[in-house]
């Protein structure tokens, strides 16, 4: 049995039955009346309110009696992420403060996986995070945070004179900040995959090396894009729902991937008592390295 299946097996049980994913927005910019964040006479920088409410209604966040459990979880899963984004690399290909949110076919919980890593992130007194909306075709963080008309990576992609700084957006949560997908066009794979795509990553971490970048793109089997920004990141998060995602397209995913990469599994609706919560977490570092589950 490979590397990946023995991660997968560990990982991987029967769960829960699927929910599905509600997608509205949950967050509003705070700007003056008949202003947009996209207009350049705006001197003041917008800031994204997000409802919590309406995060927690909208089913990306657990219910309020299970905030203590799940935000354990979470801590589970990203203090390996934090550990190697500032280990200085280790032999990684890529800046290990730049990680990918992947999964391998629609509907595996990423975007979920991916607004609450970002919020556990924000939590650490000494890094902060920028959440990438860098899923063109379908750019839900996007729509959930109500900022789908705003410019955003795909509009510093397309012209080197944009600084892409200017076009992330603080939130009212201190530490999380997000950068909205942007004009959509029918060059988006070009443009992911160009090296103005090198270029920008660099840029957003230039003015904070205690700054984490989060990109939460298409899923690997159904997109080209998602290939593009592998390319470009250090560390790549797999999510699998448990119960869901097929054993075959979870291989079939990971074989995509650069083996030079950190690549990690978290297990999304895992059942509880697994892995000590419904979020598992398994690494098996670069390909070249035998590492099992944890």
């Amino acid at each position: 049995m490979s590397v990946v299946e023995r991660a997968i097996d560990r990982l991987r049980r029967s769960g829960p039955p699927p929910v599905p994913e509600r997608v509205g927005p949950v967050g509003t910019l705070n700007l003056p009346e008949g202003r947009t964040a996209s207009r350049p006479e705006d001197a003041a920088d917008p800031k994204i309110h997000i409802d919590r409410d309406a995060l927690r209604a909208a089913g990306y966040l657990p219910e309020s009696g299970q905030d203590r459990v799940f935000a354990d979880e979470y801590r589970q899963i990203k203090r390996p992420l934090i550990a190697t984004a500032f280990s200085g690399g280790g032999g990684i290909a890529g800046d290990p403060r730049l990680i990918m949110m992947a999964s391998a076919l629609p509907g595996d919980g990423k975007t979920f996986t991916s607004i609450n890593l970002a919020l556990s992130l924000a939590r650490e007194r000494d890094t902060s995070v920028v959440l990438v909306d860098a899923d063109a075709a379908k750019p839900h963080v996007s729509q959930i945070f109500g900022v789908e008309k705003e410019k955003g990576l795909l509009d510093a992609l397309a012209s080197d004179a944009v600084d892409v700084e200017a076009l992330v957006m603080p939130t009212d949560i201190r530490g999380l900040s997000i950068l909205p997908a942007g004009s959509r066009g029918d060059l988006a794979t070009e443009l992911l995959a160009s090296d103005r795509m090198q270029q920008v990553a660099r840029a957003l971490l230039h003015n904070n090396p205690r700054r984490l970048v989060l990109f939460d793109t298409s899923p690997l089997l159904v997109s080209s894009e998602s290939h593009a920004v592998a390319g470009v990141v250090g560390q790549i998060v797999l999510v699998v729902r448990s119960g869901k995602t097929p054993r075959q397209a979870v291989i079939d995913a990971v074989a995509k991937l650069d083996e030079s990469k950190a690549v990690s599994l978290v297990l999304n609706q895992g059942r509880r008592g697994m892995l000590g919560g419904y979020y598992g977490y398994g690494s098996y570092g670069h390909y070249g390295q035998d590492k099992d589950a944890t």
